[in-house]
């Protein structure tokens, strides 16, 4: 729900400060290895393996039963060894509250509902439990001192959150022995899986523990949270795809319909560049109209790093398409897992050279780069299946279009002060150029898409 950083950053950065939110930040990039620990690749691994059999109720019902019997045996063995290493932390109370992370890995069925592609109740839950966040935020966080509630408040709702989906599970699961099931039998699997999920952890969290230990700073992950937090929010628009497309992907490869599945990658492909450029444009366009009025006096430094960041888009959704909608779902892993590797290799040298120099802006430039690297070495590794030529190619009008609304962006920004009126407006002012821009261009994927969407308004008519 992209309306909740929306809503609750702007205020959460007054109330709590840039301090306030870096201490948070560390704090969860901490909790997020021990999270990673007791999931290992079973969020992934289930999602793939019940798109194959979601046409099997019996097979189903295994997989889940089997994959959460696992996860269960592995999060207890995590909540052995984090609880009493949060208790030898300064920050004891928020380290403690941070292992309800663990106990929501425990209820989470999301994975489940994604494989069957029933997104319509994960979106709903979604939307409640945010609406129900938000409330709670507002009524409850007045202050700096309010970091332990806050905290409660992002741990007690995700794990309600996870909760709440149970009561569907009758309708998708039957009723199986358990001595049929051997949780066991995927343990190799989960685990090739959970070697780039520790990877990737290493580019996407390591970064604000390595910014927490070298600078010795609050302030730098707060900046480095908040940019971040507007580049991820906007990446969602992306990689949102992927969520819905990887179970689609896995149905037709599990049928064999090779061409059916070389057809959805390449619309991805063009997908991203039609999206993820403009924004990545966009972000770099407005993000000095933004951050004085968003985020409040103090967050200047959160300006450059959210225009490094914002390169993220183009290449994360480039690499989630190889990634996560064809190697994944294809079965091969071990190579996504190499490409993962790579990246997070060259993300960590970076870092311990960048951050020491650059302290949060060393780190923007090392997750760019690593995302990159990931994006192109994935390429090179499908380019065989894939023409990488055709796929760049197809990013030409979507350069042209967004560089046009760049220079119309930096001319309308010198000119305005900083201000909601005036980012909205910018943000509207930049779409209209670049909508207009591909229009000339005659782009055959939009002009195809708004077809495609003017045809369901008049047949629903």
């Amino acid at each position: 729900m992209l309306i909740t950083p929306l809503v609750t950053t702007p205020y959460l950065s007054r109330v709590l400060g840039a301090e306030g939110i870096g201490t948070i930040s560390y704090a969860e990039s901490i909790m997020s290895y021990f999270t990673m620990a007791a999931t290992l690749g079973l969020t992934t691994f289930g999602r793939r393996e019940i798109s194959y059999v979601r046409d099997n109720g019996r097979e189903r019902t295994k997989i889940f039963w089997e994959a959460k019997l696992f996860e269960v045996m592995t999060t207890a063995v995590v909540l052995a060894i984090y609880i009493p290493f949060a208790l030898t932390q300064e920050n004891q109370l928020l380290y403690l509250i941070l292992s309800f992370n663990l106990i929501a890995v425990i209820a989470d069925a999301t994975w489940f509902f994604q494989g069957l592609e029933e997104f319509g109740k994960v979106i709903l839950r979604n939307i409640i439990f945010k609406a129900i966040n938000i409330a709670y935020i507002f009524i409850f966080v007045k202050s700096r001192e309010d970091v332990i509630r806050y905290v409660f408040g992002l741990a007690f709702f995700l794990l309600l959150s996870n909760v709440s989906l149970w009561i569907y599970l009758p309708q998708y699961t039957e009723k199986i022995d358990i001595r049929e099931l051997r949780p066991f039998r995927h343990i190799k699997a989960v685990f090739l899986l959970f070697i780039p999920t520790i990877a990737i952890q290493v580019y996407t969290v390591l970064d604000k523990t390595m910014i927490g230990l070298i600078t010795q700073s609050a302030f730098e992950n707060g900046y480095y949270e908040q940019a971040l937090k507007i580049s991820r929010m906007v990446l969602t628009m992306v990689t949102a795809l992927g969520t819905v497309v990887s179970p689609r992907i896995g149905y037709h490869f599990g049928r064999g319909e090779t061409q059916k599945v070389n057809a959805y990658i390449y619309r991805g492909y063009r997908f991203v560049w039609f999206l993820g450029i403009p924004l990545c444009f966009g972000l770099l366009g407005i993000s000095s109209n933004l951050v004085p009025w968003f985020f409040g006096a103090g967050y200047d430094k959160v300006i450059p790093l959210l225009g490094i960041l914002g390169f993220l888009i183009p290449a994360i959704g480039i690499n989630n398409v190889t990634g996560m909608q064809y190697l994944i779902p294809t079965k091969r892993q071990n190579i996504f897992t190499l490409t993962v590797l790579i990246g997070a290799g060259v993300n960590f040298i970076l870092n311990l050279v960048l951050i020491y120099f650059f302290q949060s802006v060393g780190a923007a430039i090392a997750s760019v780069t690593a995302e990159t690297t990931i994006a192109l070495v994935q390429l090179y590794f499908v380019r065989k299946e894939f023409s990488i030529r055709q796929i760049f190619l197809s990013s030409r009008h979507y350069l042209g279009a967004g560089g046009v609304m760049y220079i119309v962006l930096k001319i309308s920004g010198l000119k305005l002060s900083s201000s909601v009126i005036h980012t909205v407006g910018m943000i509207f002012c930049g779409a209209l150029v670049y909508i207009v821009s591909l229009l000339l261009l005659r782009d055959s994927f939009l002009i195809e898409n708004v077809g495609n969407i003017l045809g369901k308004i008049k047949r629903r008519r």
